[in-house]
Order: C-alpha cells, then sequence, then structure tokens
C-alpha cells in the first residue's frame, strides 16, 4: 500500500510540474522563434515599444497574421527593370541634389510596396510589414525614414542623406526580387 502511495504522489507531482513548466518552456520557445524571425533587433524594439515581452510576443504575431492576409506578389520582368531605371535616376540626381533624391528614394519605395499588395498609407504599418518578410532591414527603413523627416525640415547633412540612400536601396533591391517572401508558417499551438 504505502509503494503505491508513493507512486501516486510521484505521478501528481510529476503532472503539477507538467502544467506549471509546461507554459514556461512553451512561452520561451515560442520567444525564441519570433526573436530568430524578427531579427534581434526588432524583437528588442518591439518589447521595448510595447512595455512587456508577452505584449510584444502578440505584436509581432498579429504582424505575421497580417501579412499573411496581404496578397503579396512579385514585380514582373519589365516592372523590375523599369524601377531599376527609375533607382538609377535617383541615385544619379543625389550628386547635384541629395535631398530631392533621398524624397524620389522613400516614394520609389512606397511605389513599389504599393505596386506589390503591401498596405502604404501609414509609415508605422509600413514598417511593420517590412518587419515580418524582412526583420533585418526594417530597422535601416526606420532609419531612413527619419532622416527623410529630418530632410523635409532642411536639417538633414549630406552624409545624413547618403545613409538614408544607402538604406532605401538594400530595401528597395529586397522589394524588387522576382520570388515572394513568404512570412513564417503559422505556428503550432
Amino acid at each position: 500500500m504505502s509503494l503505491l502511495y508513493i507512486i501516486i504522489v510521484v505521478v501528481v507531482v510529476l503532472v503539477i510540474l507538467g502544467a506549471i513548466l509546461g507554459p514556461i518552456f512553451s512561452g520561451r520557445r515560442r520567444s525564441g522563434r519570433l526573436h530568430d524571425q524578427f531579427g534581434g533587433a526588432e524583437y528588442d524594439r518591439t518589447v521595448e515599444t510595447m512595455g512587456s515581452e508577452k505584449k510584444a510576443q502578440t505584436e509581432l504575431g498579429e504582424r505575421r497574421k497580417h501579412v499573411g492576409t496581404l496578397s503579396i506578389r512579385p514585380l514582373s520582368t519589365s516592372e523590375r527593370e523599369r524601377y531599376l531605371a527609375d533607382w538609377t535616376a535617383v541615385q544619379a540626381k543625389f550628386v547635384d541634389q541629395p535631398g530631392q533624391a533621398t524624397v524620389e528614394a522613400d516614394h520609389l519605395i512606397m511605389e513599389v510596396m504599393q505596386l506589390r499588395a503591401y498596405p502604404v498609407s501609414d509609415f508605422e504599418q509600413r514598417a511593420a510589414d517590412i518587419s515580418v518578410s524582412y526583420p533585418t532591414l526594417v530597422s535601416n527603413y526606420r532609419a531612413a525614414r527619419a532622416i527623410a523627416i529630418k530632410n523635409e525640415r532642411h536639417q538633414a547633412d549630406t552624409e545624413e542623406l547618403r545613409k538614408a540612400l544607402i538604406y532605401y536601396r538594400s530595401l528597395f533591391d529586397e522589394l524588387l526580387k522576382t520570388e515572394t517572401v513568404a512570412p513564417e508558417k503559422k505556428e503550432k499551438k
């Protein structure tokens, strides 16, 4: 009888430990997957912005779901060639008009995003959507946008504008790729 009692106690203790530790390890696993998908910088930025890791994880999960509902499409070869030519013109303009070239680079990014079926009306939404498929580029996109705002106020110097153009170019190159970049498959629960 005492052996049976010990077995029952051990089983109950294991069940209780499983009920307590299971969600903890599951949350850490989810946190790790989101950290990997969104890159450390974007994950950390979202945690800081949201005020807690749990809220950040919810936000990042919502981003994934939102982008999953979009019908993002690749550019056709002719569209891609046209935008590459437009970018070449923007870069050439930078020599004489760096401020205007930066404005045009920003507009070109939005135009390509819109053509590919990203919503473009709000910068924060654009950045959130980009973070799903291009997590390593979104911080550069935000930095370029900050410089573009400084440029609108005539407060950006040529070096800052050069950096903005480089940041825009890295995202532009990714947006012009011919294959569609799909968000990570839905998480198993």
